[in-house]
């Protein structure tokens, strides 16, 4: 009853940290937002690894994973990530606390079904562009929101070293663009609010396979494939003459009516796969690499001049070990160490200057004592962007921690 509770309030406290930003970047300022990482933090830990077929955590990146696992699990995981934001004459600081997601699975034989809730895209940006000149005019951006993922996987066992899977998923939320444009010294001016509410449905299919190449040591691999899907956008757009204060807060004086478009967004293909060798229950080592070609993720009321988004690609290397996983005392040495590098092409292009990300990442999974469940610490240091050419660097700290609640349940109860 008690596990009941807390799942249930887990749940709800979730729906409303999906409401809160997730970014403080301002490049989440382009296309749909920030885009997230979009597994659990066992992966992340790894830098985006996830070829292994786990018995106890829930892999939210292969659908595949979810015919592998033995008993159901509920996991839930948030971050805290501090960010130094900085020109070439300038810095600021900005901090962040966000859910990262919400999944259940559910082991039944041969198939391994799963649901949950993910952010996708997040938006969280607070810019203010000045003039030093009398009556110079001056800007004020800010924007919020984002795009969230409600998913259903299903897993199937084909032979005991194979499994397929495919997942749907739903996606959905609202984006605010708004600009303030005045001039100096005076507290009337033009504002524009923009709101895109998008939805659309996405497939994703996967596969993994391992193999016994020596001894104990496996081969592992894992391969997903996300088909072109659509993303409905319905785009309003309202102008107003506004009267603010110090702290932008406005009141709206002339407002005019407001403009509404749809368009259709495209989300491009995307490929994963990834591969590595280890020892089931006590290292593994490997790589991951995610390809996706350009898509249209801008409408009428976002584009930007001299901005444009290429093809994105995702590399990285990580791995775990574990001391001893089935030893009764030194509990240090049932620890789940994790670590990983990643280099992400984003795709966006601002002038001439591609966004790339680059990180380090390390890991802990602690096991609960007398049960099979675990917590999960990580750790992620990493630079987005650049000062050249105006540009802004982000060099971001990250610390996330998730719970993984495993049980037995549809057991049969035998009595003596």
């Amino acid at each position: 009853m008690i596990k009941k509770i807390i799942v249930i309030a887990c749940f709800f406290f979730s729906l409303m940290s999906f409401a809160q930003s997730g970014s403080a970047s301002p490049y989440s300022f382009f296309g749909i937002g920030e885009s997230r990482f979009k597994g659990n933090l066992e992966n992340r830990s790894m830098s985006g690894l996830n070829i292994e077929q786990d018995s106890l955590h829930i892999n939210i990146l292969n659908p595949a994973s979810f015919a592998s696992l033995k008993f159901t699990t509920f996991t839930i995981g948030g971050n805290y990530t501090s960010t130094k934001l900085k020109t070439d004459s300038k810095s600021e600081k900005a901090q962040r606390t966000t859910l990262d997601y919400l999944a259940v699975a559910l082991p039944l034989g041969k198939i391994g079904v799963g649901f949950g809730l993910i952010p996708y895209t997040s938006v969280g940006y607070n810019i203010e562009s000045t003039s030093s000149e009398p009556n110079g005019v001056n800007k004020h951006l800010t924007g919020t929101g984002g795009l969230n993922k409600a998913f259903f996987s299903l897993g199937y066992t084909v032979m005991p070293n194979l499994v397929v899977g495919a997942d749907i998923q739903y996606n959905f939320g609202r984006i605010n663009n708004t600009s303030l444009v005045f001039l100096s010294d005076v507290y009337l001016g033009t504002q524009m609010e923009n709101k895109a509410d998008l939805n659309g449905f996405t497939a994703n299919f996967g596969v993994m396979y391992k193999r016994k190449i020596y001894k104990k040591i496996n081969f592992y691999s894992g391969f997903t494939y996300t088909p072109q899907s659509i993303l409905a956008s319905t785009n309003t757009q309202t102008i107003s003459t506004v009267l603010y204060n110090a702290d932008y807060n406005v009141t709206l004086v002339d407002p005019l009516p407001s403009k509404e478009i749809r368009t259709d967004l495209k989300i491009p293909e995307k490929i994963s796969f990834g591969f590595g060798v280890g020892k089931s229950r006590n290292w593994m080592v490997g790589t991951q690499m995610i390809f996706q070609n350009a898509g249209n993720l801008t409408d009428d009321f976002n584009t930007v001049e001299n901005v444009s988004y290429g093809k994105y690609s995702s590399y990285s290397l990580g791995g775990y070990y574990v001391p001893s996983y089935n030893v009764f005392s030194k509990y240090y040495q049932k620890v789940t160490y994790r670590a990983g590098l990643k280099y992400i092409k984003t795709g966006t292009v601002i002038g001439s200057e591609e966004i790339d990300d680059k990180g380090v990442t390390l890991g802990f999974g602690l096991p609960v004592p007398g049960s099979i469940s675990n917590v999960n610490v990580g750790l992620e240091y990493g630079k987005r962007g650049t000062t050249a050419k105006g540009l802004i660097q982000e060099n971001y700290f990250t610390f996330a921690l998730s719970f993984s609640l495993n049980d037995k349940w549809f057991g049969q109860r035998k009595i003596d």
